[in-house]
């Protein structure tokens, strides 16, 4: 079985090592250069979308925003899976909210702004404050503002203005402020017989719009909103492959913040924490093999590495401990690869996330630090 993956990053290189077992090859389809590549060595294979479609049984995604005319001619070939709707939903914040609306999933008040009485209409029926997202092509907190004041208005709509007229089709999502307690995320796979099957709620830690910091959590009331919300959204858009929903947690109520249709950041703690990785249930459900076991099998948290290329070896000696490196050029801010920490309960996790603290850099770890100093209070 030979799966395309539209887009070259660190996503489709975990798939092709999660592929590899199962004898299912990966190749990566760069959208900017047009080169098909190896998703490991980057090797140039080929060029071309067609010549990749041509020689692939199934196609699939690493991200969602993908120009609509390569989806359209994926969408055409008849082997593009979830669909170019997923796909669309989670590159436009308007298509995303619409689904989650016909879905009749929970999710924050909303308005959209292409114009300034658009802003002042936004003001009136959502309220201050509000949290404002571009519609396209914002990620990891850019293309974001938050109005807290009305005097604030002006200025940021002078942004917003800037944002909107860099292209036809940019608008801006206003969103009220949801108060939440913390950010949890559920991954789950949809196969093509409509199977489902979910992973642990994850607590998600962000810093400056950045995660940094992912554990999955035991609860039960919890995981059954979450599961029923994400059935609901899978099953409305007849998905196929990976999935993730991330939410803000109110006092025990789930509130749906955005969707990612594929494999997703918080869901690399799987890897070592589950019995199947997120990675290996996709490529199971879009190349219609039955799902894996998504059943938790050791206490887990994912670290972020941003921006830094090399970790103290005190990190490798630490049992428990495991680095994926995702072969990237240094850059600040960039996800370079993460540390999944295992522990065979809860209180040995903690401790293990307290001792790295003491080996990695404030500056470069905050979530770890921070999490550090929660647990010695």
């Amino acid at each position: 079985m030979h799966v395309l993956v539209l887009g070259a990053g660190q996503l489709a290189r975990m798939m092709s090592l999660a592929g590899a077992p199962l004898n299912i090859e990966i190749s990566a389809y760069d959208v900017g250069s047009e080169n098909i590549v190896h998703p490991l060595t980057q090797t140039v294979l080929g060029q071309g979308l067609e010549n990749a479609i041509e020689n692939a049984d199934v196609i699939t995604a690493e991200f969602e925003h993908i120009p609509h005319d390569i989806l359209d001619i994926c969408q055409q070939s008849g082997k593009f899976l979830p669909s170019t709707e997923a796909i669309k939903a989670g590159g436009d914040r308007r298509i995303e909210k619409a689904l989650l609306d016909n879905a009749a999933v929970r999710n924050a008040k909303y308005y959209v702004i292409k114009t300034r009485e658009d802003f002042s209409t936004a003001i009136e029926r959502v309220g201050i404050p509000m949290v404002l997202k571009s519609a396209l092509g914002g990620y990891d907190g850019k293309g974001q503002w938050r109005l807290k004041d009305l005097n604030q208005a002006d200025a940021i709509w002078a942004e917003m203005a800037e944002c909107i007229a860099a292209t036809e089709t940019q608008a801006i999502v206003a969103e009220e402020f949801v108060p939440f307690n913390r950010e949890v995320s559920l991954v789950g796979a949809r196969g093509k017989d409509g199977s489902v099957a979910v992973y642990p709620l994850a607590e998600n830690v962000h810093t400056n719009g950045v995660l940094t910091l992912s554990t999955a959590i035991a609860d039960n009331e919890l995981q059954q909103q979450a599961k029923t919300m994400f059935t609901a959204v899978a099953n409305s858009l007849d998905y196929v492959g990976v999935l993730a929903l991330e939410f803000f947690d109110l006092n025990g109520e789930l509130l749906v913040n955005e969707i990612a249709p594929r494999v997703h950041n918080s869901g690399h703690w799987t890897q070592q924490g589950a019995e199947t990785c997120q990675f290996e249930n996709h490529l199971r459900a879009v190349c219609g093999l039955p799902l894996g076991s998504t059943k938790l099998i050791r206490s887990t948290s994912m670290i972020n590495i941003l921006g830094e290329d090399t970790l103290p070896p005190e990190v490798l000696t630490m049992a428990g401990c495991h680095v994926h490196w995702y072969g990237k050029e240094k850059r600040a801010g960039r996800k370079m690869g993460h540390i999944n920490v295992c522990g065979d309960y809860n209180g040995e996790l903690q401790r293990k996330l307290c001792a790295l603290a003491d080996v990695l850099s404030k500056e470069a770890f905050p979530a770890v630090h921070q999490f550090a100093e929660n647990f010695s209070e």
